[in-house]
């Protein structure tokens, strides 16, 4: 099982971000290994995208020894990921998010008042606007300078200012200039210290959805939370939906007073042991929660429109490892 993971998870990671380490190529000489495969918006497959596919996060089953991941106030649980599994997840975030498309590195979605940035689509807003959504990308930002990016001036000043364009047609005007050519390429060399900011994201949250439940739905968010984390695949499910739609640790949040989170996702969750059901009763709490966002969303929203892709993306959380 070892040996066939490992070869698993090289075959996936010799494609996409294979080389998702920093390195010399420039984004204009590597993009032609990149190619669209969706419209951009809200990290969601087209609605005719095939979920078929294998759980990208084929983890070697040694790391799943029914830890207990979130019962304390330290997170020691989780595993540390491999560079190959890092890739891997990376890879399939990018792809969640950006089509795997270099050019959606630095993207603005249509009907949003947020720039969306790296594999991740971290969100960043202009100077003055309200961060509803919370502002990710600053926080990306600081994280890759305490471990020894340089960032150039203009963006580390922009990183406590807010994004330089206050809307999605200057951002769209700006795309050829030296300035976003150069933020583009930045976010293309640290592709793998963005997968580990987003893994470092998720540890931080596991013992906070535990603790900050009420004391009747504790015991069952910590034994959903332990049944996905004790499957092979299961970190991934954990680790795209809480960059997808955050840890919803603020209850009061989303719309109607009703969040959308990994938390509301584990709350929702049916009891299950660890096993592909555990990926299965993940998969449909999070459509549900879902589904409820866009019956509580503003009509003129028209959230209705992102559930099919938001759906397949749902259901790359379904396969474990064979």
């Amino acid at each position: 099982m070892k040996t066939k993971a490992a070869m698993a998870l090289a075959a996936i990671a010799s494609v996409g971000l294979s080389a998702c380490s920093p390195s010399t190529q420039s984004v204009r000489h590597s993009q032609s290994s990149y190619q669209p495969t969706y419209a951009p918006g809200h990290g969601a497959y087209p609605a005719n995208y095939d979920a078929g596919i294998q759980n990208p996060a084929a983890q070697n089953a040694s790391h799943y020894s029914s830890q207990n991941v979130g019962g304390s106030s330290q997170m020691t649980g989780m595993p540390e990921l491999s560079t190959a599994e890092l890739r891997t997840i990376g890879d399939q975030i990018f792809k969640n998010e950006g089509g795997g498309n270099i050019d959606n590195l630095v993207h603005w979605n249509d009907g949003e008042n947020f720039a969306s940035m790296g594999i991740g689509h971290f969100t960043w807003y202009p100077a003055g606007s309200p961060a509803r959504f919370g502002n990710t990308f600053p926080d990306l930002l600081h994280y890759m300078q305490a471990r020894g990016v340089q960032l150039p001036g203009w963006l580390q000043q922009a990183s406590y200012q807010g994004a330089p364009w206050q809307n999605k047609a200057q951002l769209m005007q700006a795309k050829q200039t030296p300035q976003v050519q150069e933020l583009q390429n930045l976010l293309y060399q640290t592709r793998l210290l963005q997968v580990q900011y987003i893994v470092d994201r998720t540890r931080r949250a596991m013992p906070k959805l535990v603790n900050a439940s009420p004391g009747q739905v504790r015991q069952r968010i910590n034994s959903n939370l332990n049944a996905v984390a004790n499957t092979p695949g299961g970190w991934y499910a954990l680790i795209d939906y809480t960059n997808f739609k955050g840890e919803g640790l603020n209850r009061s949040g989303g719309y109607n007073g009703q969040n959308w989170g990994l938390l509301q996702v584990l709350e929702e969750m049916r009891p299950s042991q660890p096993g592909q059901q555990a990926l299965h009763e993940f998969a449909d709490a999070a459509m549900r929660v879902l589904e409820r966002r866009v019956r509580n969303s503003p009509p003129a929203n028209n959230e209705r429109r992102w559930l099919a892709g938001w759906s397949n993306r749902v259901n790359t959380y379904r396969r474990m490892l064979a």
